[in-house]
């Protein structure tokens, strides 16, 4: 997702303090929804997946919020992407996200995303929390991980 920040990068630097062993409540999150295929969970066309949404979104007047876009595998071959919006737009899946959720904020290649999950599930059994639901926010793109030097995924389950 591109964001305008006068400099070379798109993204925005990602501040991971705010998101870091956090509880967040959401009541009627605004999102909207697309697909992205997958060969073995690596997206093939996240970035056209995005760019098609964002077009969407602006010409119905709404905004991205935070430069959020949460990630949900839901199989190999599959991701559905969540966008934050500001608004209800026209001619996308709109989709409301309520409930609790652990957010904790990880750093370093995607090649732990496994010891991540893991990680995660044990800090969630730590707080005494069990997950019903998971998304990954991937918080910059490939590009502006390596400008920044940091690469933040924040992982959030929905717990109960």
């Amino acid at each position: 997702m591109k964001k305008e920040t006068g400099q070379t990068e798109c993204c925005q630097m990602f501040d991971p303090a705010p998101w870091d062993g956090k509880i967040l409540e959401w009541d009627n999150k605004k999102f909207v929804k697309d697909k992205v295929c997958t060969w073995m969970y690596m997206p093939l066309d996240f970035g056209r997946v995005i760019k098609r949404i964002m077009k969407k979104v602006e010409s119905a007047g709404a905004k991205p919020l935070e430069c959020m876009c949460l990630s949900d595998h839901t199989s190999k071959w599959n991701m559905d992407i969540y966008v934050e919006v500001d608004d209800v737009v026209t001619g996308v899946d709109n989709v409301m996200i309520s409930g609790k959720f652990l957010s904790k904020v990880y750093e370093g290649n995607f090649k732990d995303t496994g010891k991540w999950c893991k990680n995660f599930e044990e800090y969630a059994q730590s707080q005494s929390l069990k997950i019903s639901k998971w998304y990954m926010w991937y918080t910059t793109c490939p590009k502006c991980s390596k400008k920044f030097g940091k690469n933040y995924v924040v992982i959030l389950g929905q717990v109960s």
